[in-house]
């Protein structure tokens, strides 16, 4: 059976690796793609990265009226992300996002639609399966390890931060650990934010340069001893096989999924 893939996003990096990666595969057909802006040189730039004519839209409201999607792939930003992610549930088409900074108001409601339309959605702050590995056994060590700290690295272009990543491996850990303040009791910052953002007392350190994709240390310290969990993607390709297992599972629910681990069966 031939899914039908509209793709926001697919001139950014990620979006490029998308559209790759449909082409690569006999069971997806790519419908539809839409950008913040249409002119004649985006269309090329979109044909170039497609090789064929893709009908371009900038309004997705637009682009669900006149094309048949069974599934809508969002790679953009948390702004328009959650205007498409919205519309898609609302018109009942399946919604596989990697956008990340979206707030807690935002996937409450996003979660509410998707069950009141029976409408699978499944909302990856990482697509890299091994990401998703490093923050279920970050998870289970805080059961063991209650003093730790993370470090998110991204490429300069990221406008969010934490990380999306980032956030959800903090929760995780917070199913796990207690709240505890870590350091000195008297600890102070002779810069302001030095010690990072505190989230029950987990501190989350963002890094921005030129030159990283995505990478992420979780650290954590015990009497004489560190255990450090550490995931690195050097290219986007890494979060494909992520992506392509959501697409081919977002079928079998009808509701919102939050974190990709749910998928993996983790």
């Amino acid at each position: 059976m031939t899914m039908n893939i509209v793709v926001a996003g697919p001139r950014g990096r990620m979006g490029s690796e998308a559209l790759k990666m449909i082409q690569q595969e006999e069971q997806f057909s790519l419908t539809a793609c839409i950008d913040r802006t249409v002119t004649e040189e985006t269309k090329k730039e979109v044909k170039t990265l497609t090789n064929q004519d893709i009908p371009l839209y900038s309004d997705i409201e637009e682009c669900l009226q006149e094309v048949k999607a069974d599934v809508l792939i969002d790679l953009t930003v948390s702004e328009p992300g959650f205007i498409h992610t919205k519309a898609a549930l609302q018109h009942k088409v399946r919604a596989v996002v990697g956008t990340s900074g979206f707030s807690d108001e935002q996937i409450e409601e996003l979660s509410s639609l998707a069950k009141e339309n029976k409408t699978g959605c499944i909302i990856a702050p990482n697509f890299a399966l091994g990401a998703v590995l490093m923050m279920q056994f970050a998870k289970t060590a805080a059961r063991y390890f209650p003093d730790v700290e993370v470090i998110e690295k991204h490429h300069d272009q990221k406008i969010d931060a934490p990380s999306g990543t980032a956030k959800k491996t903090v929760e995780l850990i917070q199913e796990e650990r207690k709240e505890k303040e870590q350091g000195h009791p008297d600890e102070y910052e002779t810069y302001t934010g030095a010690r990072g953002a505190d989230i029950g007392g987990v501190h989350v350190h963002s890094m921005r340069l030129p030159g990283l994709v995505a990478h992420q240390e979780v650290v954590f310290g015990s009497t004489s001893q560190l255990l450090t969990i550490q995931h690195d993607s050097f290219h986007r390709e890494s979060f494909m096989e992520g992506l392509k297992l959501a697409v081919q599972e977002v079928e079998n629910y009808e509701e919102l999924v939050y974190g990709l681990e749910h998928v993996m069966g983790l």
